[in-house]
């Protein structure tokens, strides 16, 4: 199997598409807000690289918005800034995580920042991210958006020298002039768009690479609940060790630990609420629950070269007799490693912690898993290697967990420090 090569901002547009699916006022978001970055700063002449930069910033913008409340908060136009602050802070912290995205980091950080509150430390992109970012919370989805243009237009001219620098408010007019400016931004093909316009400067990634920015979206994916806080970290490891059991090359047994980060990726569309709930859910409940793998599948499936992996990934909750979810696949065409991430995912889930029980010990886990093999759920030869290799793969998902857990409390005590941080300048001013 050679080696896939992924365009950076495609695997961005998975996690941009992943994270506004949570609501219908949230749909296309990220993507408005990368597009109007990007516009600002080609009509402003800004440089290759501070154009990228920029792309990839509002396609992750809110990405430390970790619930859906926060999501929501951010979408109204005066939102205080110091509420907002705290998840362009985590979001800082979190994209810059991946060395090639400390830029977009730095313009994430200060994205809510007022241009009348401006400090001499913010990059300039950092402003054109905010006057994006709430240019697409004032277009409205579900309307034409040409008889929205004088609207938009009055309220951003009226915050020149306020909210926003009056000259990035002259060189919004200038490009709000251009009905393919806007056009564009409302277009069902945005994302498209969006393709051609990264695929001018942004880089591909090897297999190192890809494993390292699925790290990146795993936290995203687990840091909204201290419950989930180490669960695909944990899936990961197995999967990986797992694998590397059966006759799979070096490249094969990583693309599958790149899986196990991503198992769990259309749970951001899952509400934290739901994932969070003590006790049994309801039916409503386990309906929203039931979707996210099909929101993984269909995610990662947009990347034509992982779309393999799409289905290692995606199909751990499908069961060898075809009574899972979604897709009904049974045996014949499921794939090995698909039932290896099925059989990771349950042994992780069986020894962690969640809000309505402890984690089990190993005769307990075993016993669930050949149970689950005798009801037609998990594949026989998958888990008797589990079985016989127990304390092995334990250890590994014991180790993974434990280091997220580490990285866990870290991001939180740095979110912290910085917040107090900013409190202390802001006395000082």
């Amino acid at each position: 199997m050679l080696e896939p090569r992924v365009h950076t901002f495609n695997m961005v547009l998975c996690l941009s598409r992943a994270m506004d699916l949570v609501s219908p006022g949230l749909v296309n978001h990220h993507y408005r807000v990368a597009y109007i970055a990007h516009s600002l700063a080609t009509e402003m002449g800004l440089p290759p690289e501070q154009r990228s930069d920029l792309l990839l910033a509002g396609a992750l913008h809110d990405i430390g918005a970790l619930s859906l409340q926060e999501r929501l908060a951010a979408l109204a136009f005066e939102a205080d800034y110091d509420s907002l602050d705290p998840h362009a802070r985590l979001g800082a912290l979190l994209v810059g995580g991946f060395t090639p995205f400390s830029g977009p980091a730095s313009l994430i950080r200060h994205h809510h920042l007022r241009w009348d509150h401006r400090r001499e430390q913010v990059p300039l992109g950092s402003y054109v991210l905010h006057l994006a970012d709430r240019v697409a919370v004032m277009t409205r989805w579900n309307a034409p958006i040409l008889n929205q243009v004088p609207g938009i237009l009055d309220r951003v001219r009226s915050e020149a020298g306020r909210m926003f620098s009056p000259q990035l408010v002259d060189v919004f007019r200038g490009l709000a002039e251009r009905e393919s400016f806007w056009l564009d931004m409302a277009s069902r093909s945005l994302d498209s768009i969006l393709g051609e316009l990264a695929h001018l400067g942004t880089m591909e990634m090897d297999i190192d690479q890809i494993i390292d920015l699925s790290l990146l979206f795993s936290k995203i994916i687990d840091f909204r609940s201290p419950f989930t806080s180490t669960h695909s970290r944990g899936v990961a490891a197995l999967a990986e060790a797992i694998t590397e059991l059966f006759s799979f090359s070096t490249s094969e047994v990583q693309l599958m630990k790149a899986a196990g980060y991503l198992h769990d990726l259309g749970k951001l569309a899952v509400p934290s609420s739901i994932l969070d709930k003590p006790g049994r859910l309801t039916s409503e409940e386990w309906a929203v629950i039931r979707t996210h793998t099909y929101h993984t599948f269909h995610t990662l499936q947009t990347i034509e070269a992982l779309r393999p992996m799409s289905e290692w990934a995606a199909f751990h909750h499908e069961r060898i007799d075809g009574r899972g979810y979604p897709f009904h696949v049974r045996r014949k065409d499921l794939p090995l490693r698909s039932r290896i991430m099925a059989v990771a995912d349950v042994f992780t889930a069986l020894t962690e912690d969640r809000p309505y029980r402890k984690a089990l010990p190993s005769g307990e886990v075993i016993a669930i898993l050949r149970r689950m093999v005798a009801e037609g759920a998990l594949d026989e030869r998958v888990v008797e290697e589990v079985a016989n290799r127990y304390e092995q793969l334990d250890t590994a998902r014991a180790q993974a967990q434990q280091s997220a857990a580490w990285e866990y409390r870290e991001l939180g005590e740095a979110s912290r420090a910085q917040t107090a941080l900013a409190k202390e300048t802001s006395a000082d001013m």
